[in-house]
């Protein structure tokens, strides 16, 4: 084992009880080369992925390729990232979904973009969504609701929306995070993903941009689910089912 996993595997060694996981990777649609090497990673560890993807990116004979890839593995599911991934803010942080939109707008969007995939994936495309930038309003939720979306994915520190029938699937942990715009450390990770595991967090839902992943980034991270993958307390399990867990908490 890695040296920087210690401290997982110690949290991990001294809970109780199991600890359940989610992962969830970004923006299908842009680097797919890097999408389809992130989803073997996967592949060979046996655990599952849940893709949420740009409906304005994809084109059809990658929806094609993931979806067949999907059928091959078992364990990929995909999902709505949003319509275009812009930014429709004209200040503050970005939001594709934020209030500078109507609701008639959103609801647009919303519906446009879920259609498109349908098309492309099929019964194989989950009703979840996941806004760009992890921002939306009450107002999206209740559009989401309308469309056929059940399940909402958004960072863990977002106040929950309380929309009647939207459940909430938030995610607690960035491969990727940065400090003042510095990335941070795998030990820096790694510390942090434990303190998650020894508060009892339940489930953990960690997110990743493949698109900025290259060689090493992967292999490390086949380090971390080496390690989940072989340990009696860890249960990784799809979006679907996390969602499901937090409806009948």
């Amino acid at each position: 084992m890695s040296a920087w996993l210690r401290d997982v595997a110690r949290a991990l060694d001294e809970r109780p009880a199991p600890f359940s996981v989610f992962f969830r990777d970004d923006d299908a649609g842009w680097a797919n080369d890097r999408l389809f090497a992130l989803m073997t990673v996967f592949e060979r560890h046996d655990l599952p992925l849940d893709v949420a993807v740009i409906p304005h990116a994809i084109d059809r004979d990658t929806a094609a390729r993931l979806a067949r890839r999907a059928r091959l593995a078992g364990r990929i599911g995909f999902h709505q990232h949003g319509y275009a991934h812009i930014n429709h803010e004209p200040d503050g942080r970005p939001c594709e979904f934020g209030p500078s939109r109507s609701d008639a707008a959103q609801r647009a969007d919303i519906a446009r973009g879920r259609e498109q995939l349908l098309m492309l994936f099929g019964d194989a495309l989950g009703p979840i969504f996941t806004p760009p930038w992890n921002r939306c309003t009450r107002a999206t939720g209740a559009c989401l609701v309308d469309a056929g979306i059940a399940v909402l994915s958004r960072d863990a520190t977002a106040v929950t929306l309380g929309v009647p029938g939207l459940a909430e699937c938030p995610i607690a942990s960035d491969w990727l995070q940065k400090r003042r715009g510095v990335p941070i450390t795998r030990d820096e990770w790694a510390a942090s993903f434990a303190d998650l595991i020894a508060r009892r967090v339940d489930p953990v839902g960690v997110m990743f941009h493949h698109a900025v992943m290259d060689h090493g980034n992967r292999e490390t991270l086949a380090d971390l689910l080496n390690l989940l993958r072989r340990h009696g307390r860890v249960r990784a399990m799809t979006m679907s089912e996390a969602a499901s867990r937090s409806l009948t908490a």
